[in-house]
């Protein structure tokens, strides 16, 4: 039991500190929306290399973060030294594993790998820039290629922080650079008037500089060793990562990737672009929901795995999880007319995507919360099936319609892709390790949040106060059919203790 508290403490400060450094880094979306304007394609551009640096770091990590906890909790020897008299032994203790050793040969490893990508990247910058549109601006692409490098090295020690149980300085870091990058994009924004995206990129640097320079006390204590032995047995173990890692992030980003490669008109491309960016930004509610679901949910799980009642748990926390991000749905869109304030004037033409996007988003959850049949069975490799499998849709969605209706095709090729992961999962994990989920009950909520949902765009025509009280009412409504149907007042703490004593 112990153990299980200090997991849900650890897990609630990364969850938190995660949760709010992106909260931080979406309240720059009203800076840049309003200060770079529209027509320049600066935040359109912002948006797609943001994208390439994501499946980059995929890349260059090559699944050693997973690794690294794999290899370090290992309670063997690693393997023997050259010389024959072993591996040192790490610091704090001689215990089996070598967890220094481990670091060591994952920090080796990636960065050798950054090293030559940074020599790929600068040795072929012209060809590079050109071939992606950047061949007036190669500054771009150098500054983002050295943030992508420095956040590859250091995810590294980031994981080791959390190996050797130290969330607070893990989280202090994480939310250090978050409050650094985002006073400083007030200051060279509303300050210096400096609006464009080269400062974006700019800042990102800096302040990615400044926190790699915080983990040169902790890598000075390492006890540096390579062991090419275990490092081909960790390689063996991490490629099936990657490649769920790269299937992962491309479903992500792929639609902001391909977007300039396929618009006809490739000076508008960056522009339309940028709306997309911006719009789907309110939209990431339901990610900030999502992730902290995750955070709370995936160590009860793996806790619960050997229980007796484990289906039932699980089939109830997916019916949970519905209920809430469907919640969040319906109000995101009733007070929509307010939460576009978020975002300049100029690209609010693309808020009609974002019921689709959180669409997407909630497919994405549900599909998480099917994925731990797979995982928990230690057959992960249906975890990468199901993600390639989903890309694949995804990507042939955006290059087939882009052309056509333009960042819509976007929005619901993120639905058709993590749809056919979810279908997926559902299907398979039925046949493999079969959970009882309550699909009337899903069924039923789906379906009011169907019918409210097009209560709120009949509301559309009147005036904003209007709008707003009307959906305030259908909010409402659900709210009391939660309450009334699956979450009695009685059972909620401190409230339910009122209910209970006036019974």
């Amino acid at each position: 039991m112990a153990n299980l508290k200090s997991l849900m403490k650890d897990t609630a400060i990364y969850g938190l500190s995660s949760i709010f450094g992106r909260f931080l880094n979406y309240m720059l979306v009203p800076l840049y929306t309003h200060y770079m304007p529209k027509e320049t394609g600066d935040y359109g551009v912002s948006t797609n290399i943001y994208a390439y640096t994501a499946l980059i770091l995929v890349l260059l990590t090559f699944g050693m973060e997973t690794t690294l906890f794999r290899y370090a909790n290992d309670t063997g020897p690693l393997s023997t030294s050259p010389n024959g008299k072993g591996c040192p032994p790490p610091l704090g203790g001689d215990r089996g594993g070598l967890p220094d050793t481990v670091f060591s040969t994952v920090f080796a490893t990636v960065g050798t790998l950054t090293a030559l990508f940074l020599l790929l990247l600068f040795g072929f910058i012209t060809p590079i820039a050109g071939y992606l549109g950047y061949a007036e601006h190669p500054e771009y692409l150098e500054m983002m290629g050295v943030v992508v490098a420095m956040d590859a090295l250091q995810a590294i020690p980031f994981s080791y922080l959390r190996f050797q149980k130290r969330p607070i300085r893990f989280a202090s870091l994480k939310i250090l650079f978050i409050v650094v990058n985002v006073l400083l994009n007030v200051f060279y924004f509303m300050v210096l008037h400096k609006t464009s995206v080269y400062y974006v990129f700019f800042i990102n640097l800096l302040c990615t500089s400044f926190i790699s320079l915080m983990f040169i006390p902790q890598l000075l204590q390492i006890r540096w060793h390579f062991d090419g032995q275990l490092l081909r047995r960790m390689l063996s173990y991490s490629w099936p990562i990657l490649i769920l890692g790269i299937a992962g992030v491309l479903n992500q980003v792929a639609d902001k990737i391909i977007f300039p490669m396929v618009y006809p008109d490739a000076a508008e491309a960056n522009v339309q672009l940028g709306v997309y960016g911006s719009c789907v930004k309110i939209a990431m509610i339901m990610a900030l929901i999502t992730q902290a679901f995750r955070y709370a949910y995936e160590p009860i799980v793996f806790a619960k795995s050997k229980d007796a009642d484990k289906g039932e748990y699980y089939a109830t926390a997916m019916k949970y999880f519905l209920i809430f991000t469907l919640l969040a749905f319906l109000c995101v869109c009733g007070y929509m007319p307010l939460l576009q304030y978020i975002i300049g004037v100029d690209y609010r033409e693309g808020l009609g995507v974002v019921p689709i996007v959180m669409a997407a988003e909630i497919m994405m959850g549900v599909y998480f919360n099917l994925s731990f049949w797979y995982k928990l069975i230690d057959k992960t490799i249906y975890g990468a099936w199901f993600s390639l499998a989903g890309c694949v849709v995804l990507v042939a969605v955006n290059v087939l319609f882009i052309p056509l209706y333009g960042y819509w095709a976007c929005a619901w090729g993120g639905v058709a892709g993590y749809g056919t992961c979810m279908i997926l999962s559902y299907f398979v994990g039925q046949r493999k390790n079969p959970i009882n989920y309550p699909m009337r009950d899903i069924g039923i909520y789906v379906l009011l949040t169907l019918v409210f949902y097009f209560g709120m765009k009949m509301t559309e025509a009147l005036p904003v106060w209007a709008q707003l009280i009307v959906n305030t009412l259908l909010i409402g409504l659900f709210t009391a059919y939660i309450i009334r149907r699956d979450l009695p007042l009685s059972s909620l703490p401190v409230v339910g203790k009122y209910f209970v004593r006036k019974k």
